[in-house]
C-alpha cells in the first residue's frame, strides 16, 4: 500500500524543519505488519561415554532443556552431537562413531567437527551454536575458549542454556552492542569449575586406587599362576549389586608353572623363547595362559616369546599388590596404551597375598633381558644360521672391559689346527659418538683356551676347592688393607674437578671473546674451543665410568652373605673337562661373567651365587662328580694334558699367587636366606693373557681373518 502526502512548501515559514518533514514520510510509509525475524540456531550436544552414561536419554535431554531456553526469534535449523570425552585433543573430536550403536531419536548432522566446519562456509545454516551448558563443548577451557573463539571470528555465536539466551542478545541496532562483560566473566568461572572437577574427580580416583593397591586388592583379571578370591563389597549398594573385590590365591595347577620359569630364567639364564619352546614340550603341565577377553585377542593355545615376557616381568608373584605398570590405551582418544616406568609403578609396603617367588629371584631374572639381548641360549651352533660352522663355549660371558659390549667368537684356521679366541671391535660409523670410542683399540682379542685355564682353577679353587675360606678371607683382609683403590679413587675425583673447572673457563672464554672482525679466524676460533668442549665431556665421562667401577668394587667388598658359599659341594673339580652344555649349564646358574681388560692383560670373573640354585648347583654337581674323576684319571694317565690341549692349556707367566675373592650381595633381617646373595671376584695383574690392536702373539690377523674381524664390527651387537 502506497500513501501520498502532499508536499508542503520548503519556503514558507511554517516551523517545520527538513528532519520533521522526513519522520513524517517514513511513517506514512511504513507497512502496516511487520513479519516475524527468524534466528537459525546450531545445537550441540555431547555426552561422554556410552558405557557410564545413557546417550538416548542424555542427548534427548539437552536438545529438550537448550530448546526451553531459546526464546522466540531462534529456531533449532541442525543437529550436531557426539558421544565422547569433552578433555579430547581439538584434532581429534568428532572422528568416532559411538553413536551408531544407539538408537538415539535425533536426526544428526554431524559432529562438533563438521559443526566447526560448516561455520566457516558463507553458505552455513545458522547464525548462532546453542547448547545445554558450556562443558558439553569441553572439559578443557583451552578447548572450549578456541571453540568459542573460532566461531566468533567466523560471526558464530556460542549460546548456552544454562547463563540465559535474551531475544535482543544476536540484535545490534541504532549503535547498540549487546551487553556481554558479566556473561563472559560468567562463562569462564564455568568452564574453570568445569576442568576443576574433572581434575579432582581423577585425583580422588588415582587416591583411592593407590589405597585399594595397598590393602593388597587386586586390579584386573589375576595374573597367570594366580586365582580370584572373591570377596563381597564393603558398600552396601555395591554389595546389593552383586559388586565383589577380589584378592589374589596360588592357583595349584599354575602356581609351580610360574616358580619354573623364573628358576630357569634366573638359574639358567634361558631366554624367553627357550622357555616358551619347554613349555610347549608338555603343555598338560604347563597350560598356556588364556588372554584377557577383547577386541582382536585370542587364545593361541600354547606358549609364545610375549606370553613369557609379559610374566617374566609382572612383580606381583613377589607377593606385593602392584598397580599402575601400564597405561591403558584409549581408541576414543586416540591415546596408545604404553608400559609405564618402574618408577610411577604403585606398590604395596608389604606382601599382601603368598608369593609364587621370591623377590630374589624375581631382582636377579629382570637384568637377564638385557644381559641376553642379542644372544641365543643353550649350546651347539646357531641353527639360525646356516653358515654356523662351530660354537663357542664362553659366548655371552666375556664382556670388553673397555665399552662393556660382548666379546664374540672366531676361530683361526692354521695347519689344521683351530685356535678359537674372542674378539671386540669397532667401526667409525656405529661408534663414533661413544664416550669410549677414542681409547678402544681397533680391534681387541683373548684366547679361549687362556681365559679357560683361569676359568677352571677359579672354580676348583675359589669356588668347589677345599681352601676357598682361606681365600675368601685373604681377599676380605688384602681389600681392607689396599690402599691403591682409595688413592685411585681420589685421583679420579681430582680428576673430574679439573675437567670441571676446565668447562667452565672454555665457557667464559666463550663469554668473554671479542671478535676480530676476521670471519675465518672467528669460526677458527668457535670451532676449536667446541672440540675441546667435547674432548673434556669425553674424558669425564670416562672417569666417571672408572670412579663408578671402583664404588661399586667397594660396595662388593662391603656387603654380602658368605655362609652361601659353605652350602656347595666341595671337591676338585674341574669344570672346563665337561661337555659345552654342561659347563653352559653350570656357568648360567652361577651367571658367570668374564671382563677382560687389554690395557692391564687382566681378567676379572664374577660369580653370583642365589640361595634358591643351591640346590640345583648341588644336584649338577653331584651329577657331574664322576664324569669329571674318570676325566681328570685319564688326562693324568697322559702327562697331565687335558684332551684336546686347547681349554686346559696354563698361561705362560701365570704365577702361583693366589688369585684374590671379593663379596657382594645384599642381606635384610626378616626376609629369611632367599634373599641373600653372594659375588665373588677373581682378579691378578699377573696374569697375561694375548690381546692387541689388529695383531695378537699367537694369533695372527692377515687377509681374510682380518677382513672377517673387521666385518663383524656391527654384528657384535646382534649375535
Amino acid at each position: 500500500m502506497t500513501t501520498t502526502v502532499d508536499l508542503p512548501d520548503a519556503t514558507a515559514n511554517d516551523g517545520m524543519s527538513v528532519l520533521s518533514w522526513l519522520q513524517t514520510v517514513a511513517d506514512h510509509n511504513s507497512p502496516d505488519d511487520v513479519a516475524p525475524t527468524i534466528i537459525p540456531v546450531a545445537w550441540m550436544g555431547r555426552t561422554s561415554t556410552d558405557d557410564q552414561q545413557d546417550p538416548t536419554l542424555s542427548l534427548p535431554r539437552q536438545l529438550e532443556n537448550t530448546r526451553r531456553a531459546l526464546p522466540a526469534p531462534f529456531v533449532i535449523v541442525a543437529k550436531f552431537y557426539d558421544i565422547e570425552s569433552g578433555r579430547k585433543d581439538l584434532e581429534h573430536r568428532g572422528q568416532g562413531n559411538a553413536h551408531e550403536r544407539f538408537d538415539i531419536p535425533i536426526a544428526r548432522d554431524g559432529g562438533i567437527a563438521d559443526m566447526l566446519e560448516e561455520a566457516k562456509r558463507p553458505d552455513r545454516r545458522f547464525v548462532a551454536v546453542a547448547c545445554e551448558s558450556i562443558e558439553r563443548v569441553a572439559r578443557v577451557s583451552y578447548f572450549s575458549t578456541k571453540i568459542e573463539y573460532e566461531l566468533a571470528q567466523n560471526g558464530v555465536a556460542l549460546l548456552a542454556a544454562d547463563e540465559g539466551i535474551k531475544p535482543d542478545t544476536l540484535q545490534r541496532t541504532g549503535g547498540e552492542r549487546p551487553k556481554q562483560a558479566t556473561q563472559i566473566l560468567t562463562r569462564r568461572v564455568k568452564q574453570a569449575i568445569a576442568e576443576w572437577y574433572v581434575i579432582n574427580m581423577l585425583e580422588l580416583s588415582w587416591d583411592g586406587a593407590k589405597e585399594h593397591t595397598r590393602q593388597g586388592w587386586n586390579i584386573g583379571k589375576p595374573p597367570y599362576g594366580y586365582l580370584a578370591e572373591r570377596h563381597p563389597h564393603p558398600v552396601k549398594a555395591k554389595r546389593d549389586d552383586g559388586k565383589t573385590k577380589t584378592r589374589l590365591v596360588p592357583d595349584p595347577l599354575r602356581g609351580p608353572v610360574v616358580t619354573q620359569i623364573f628358576q630357569w630364567r634366573a638359574l639358567q639364564r634361558l631366554g624367553a623363547q627357550d622357555i616358551a619352546h619347554r613349555l610347549n614340550a608338555d603343555l598338560d603341565r604347563y597350560p598356556p595362559p588364556q588372554p584377557t577377553p577383547g577386541k582382536g585377542r585370542r587364545a593361541v593355545g600354547a606358549w609364545t616369546k610375549s606370553s613369557v615376557r609379559d610374566l617374566l616381568v609382572n612383580p606381583k608373584y613377589t607377593g606385593y599388590m602392584v598397580w599402575n605398570r601400564r597405561k591403558r590405551s584409549r581408541p576414543e582418544r586416540n591415546a596408545p596404551g604404553r608400559v609405564n616406568p618402574p618408577n610411577e609403578w604403585v606398590w604395596s609396603p608389604r606382601p599382601t597375598h603368598e608369593p609364587l617367588v621370591t623377590r630374589t629371584i624375581f631382582e636377579a631374572a629382570t637384568p637377564i633381558a638385557r644381559f641376553r639381548q642379542g644372544s641365543r641360549g643353550g649350546a651347539g651352533t646357531n641353527a639360525a644360521h646356516r653358515q654356523a660352522k662351530r660354537s663357542y663355549v664362553l659366548r655371552s660371558y666375556v664382556i670388553c672391559a673397555v665399552c662393556n659390549r660382548r666379546m664374540i667368537g672366531k676361530a683361526r684356521i692354521r695347519s689344521e689346527q683351530v685356535t678359537i679366541y674372542y674378539s671386540c671391535v669397532t667401526n667409525l660409523q656405529h661408534h663414533k659418538d661413544q664416550p669410549w670410542y677414542h681409547e678402544h683399540p681397533k680391534c681387541i682379542v683373548v684366547r679361549e683356551d687362556h681365559i679357560l685355564s683361569v676359568v677352571g682353577r677359579f672354580f676348583g679353587e675359589r669356588i668347589l676347592g677345599p681352601q676357598r675360606g682361606l681365600y675368601l678371607n685373604q681377599r676380605q683382609q688384602n681389600a681392607a688393607q689396599d690402599p691403591g683403590l682409595a688413592a685411585q679413587r681420589a685421583a679420579l675425583r681430582t680428576q673430574l674437578d679439573q675437567l670441571g673447572r676446565g668447562q667452565v673457563n672454555l665457557i667464559k672464554q666463550l663469554e668473554q671473546y671479542e671478535p676480530t672482525g676476521d670471519d675465518d679466524i672467528d669460526t677458527q676460533w668457535r670451532a676449536a674451543l667446541q672440540r675441546r668442549f667435547a674432548e673434556i665431556t669425553t674424558e669425564r665421562r670416562s672417569a666417571t665410568r672408572k670412579l663408578e667401577a671402583l664404588d661399586q668394587q667397594e660396595h662388593d667388598r662391603r656387603t654380602g652373605n658368605p655362609a652361601l658359599l659353605d652350602l656347595l659341594p666341595q671337591g676338585p673339580v674341574d669344570l672346563t673337562l665337561l661337555s659345552e652344555a654342561e659347563q653352559r649349564e653350570l656357568y648360567d646358574a652361577f651367571q658367570l661373567q668374564i671382563r677382560y681388560d687389554r690395557a692391564r692383560h687382566h681378567v676379572t670373573l664374577r660369580v653370583t651365587i642365589h640361595a634358591e640354585a643351591i640346590g640345583a648347583i648341588k644336584t649338577k654337581i653331584n651329577e657331574i662328580a664322576p664324569v669329571i674323576d674318570k676325566s681328570t684319571a685319564g688326562a693324568r694317565s697322559h702327562g697331565g694334558g687335558a684332551p684336546g690341549g686347547i681349554r686346559t692349556h696354563t698361561v705362560g707367566g701365570l704365577s702361583s699367587v693366589p688369585l684374590p675373592v671379593g663379596i657382594r650381595g645384599r642381606y635384610r633381617p626378616g626376609l629369611g636366606i632367599g634373599r641373600n646373595q653372594t659375588t665373588y671376584y677373581a682378579e691378578s695383574d699377573d696374569i697375561r693373557l694375548a690381546g692387541c690392536r689388529g695383531k695378537v702373539r699367537g694369533v695372527g690377523l692377515r687377509g681374510r681373518d682380518a677382513g672377517g674381524c673387521r666385518a663383524q664390527a656391527g654384528a657384535d651387537r646382534r649375535r
